[in-house]
């Protein structure tokens, strides 16, 4: 079972299906609220259950079942029951276009530069906002990023251009789709090199621990190996959707030594 807390949200996770010991752990936070005078909020405690071989057990509080969602809001990325990120993507393109809105009824001639960079400021970030967690993979979810800035860039004075990446190089811009690309290979980065504290095997495979495996990958210990999926969902989450990008990428340019380094390298060659 593991055991999250942030602030005064406690989630209860159990990757087992053991539903009894969920419930066990239930019954004695209901007896700890009880000895120390606290109650807890029954009506605020959900089950997200996910999976398709989930038996989809009910739990209950005080005697009162908890309520079953289909998809739950945690530190403002939305997880659904089959971990697909649709709901994310229509949630930031309906911010992103409010505050477009709000913008453009704010600014009727929309320079350049001050609109790009109102743009970057105010809008972007709703698009972008932890996005290795949820990148989309489908065309629908990823099109309905893609029109937010599209529509951005229509609206901007004096442009050029006579097409939608015509019109991004002249303001220095790129594809939504191609930052999301940019911001998977620095997480890999800052993982694999040993800035971000996590264990990077758990994420990762790399060709370096697997002595016997002769490929193309095999010229850099650092290389990535694709795990064996099943489905949409695992094939497209991050460690595995950065394996081929990330092995193409020049081996001077993994060896950077700084996250800073990588950066301005990476930004050279996309």
């Amino acid at each position: 079972m593991i055991v999250s807390k942030f602030a005064d949200d406690t989630k209860l996770s159990n990757q087992q299906e053991d539903h009894h010991h969920i419930q066990e752990a239930l019954d004695k936070l209901v007896h700890w609220a009880d000895t120390w005078g606290m109650a807890f909020n029954t009506a605020k405690c959900k089950v997200l259950h996910i999976g398709r071989n989930n038996t989809e057990h009910v739990y209950n509080m005080r005697g009162a079942d908890l309520t079953v969602v289909d998809h739950e809001t945690d530190l403002g990325i939305i997880t659904q029951k089959n971990l697909r990120p649709g709901l994310q993507c229509k949630e930031a393109a309906k911010k992103a276009r409010i505050v477009l809105g709000q913008i453009t009824r704010a600014f009727t001639y929309r320079d350049r530069h001050i609109f790009v960079r109102l743009y970057k400021q105010y809008i972007r970030p709703h698009l972008e906002f932890a996005i290795p967690v949820w990148a989309p993979w489908t065309q629908g979810d990823i099109q309905l990023l893609e029109k937010i800035q599209i529509r951005m860039v229509g609206m901007v004075s004096g442009l050029k251009g006579s097409n939608y990446q015509d019109k991004l190089k002249e303001l220095g811009l790129q594809t939504l789709e191609s930052r999301r690309r940019r911001y998977d290979l620095i997480q890999t980065f800052k993982i694999l090199k040993g800035y971000d504290r996590v264990d990077s095997s758990i994420w990762f495979e790399t060709v370096g621990n697997e002595p016997s495996r002769q490929t193309r990958q095999s010229a850099y210990h650092l290389n990535l190996v694709r795990r064996p999926t099943k489905t949409d969902v695992r094939s497209n989450f991050f460690s595995n959707r950065v394996v081929e990008p990330w092995n193409r990428l020049p081996t001077e340019l993994k060896e950077s030594r700084t996250v800073k380094s990588f950066k301005d390298g990476l930004d050279n060659i996309i």
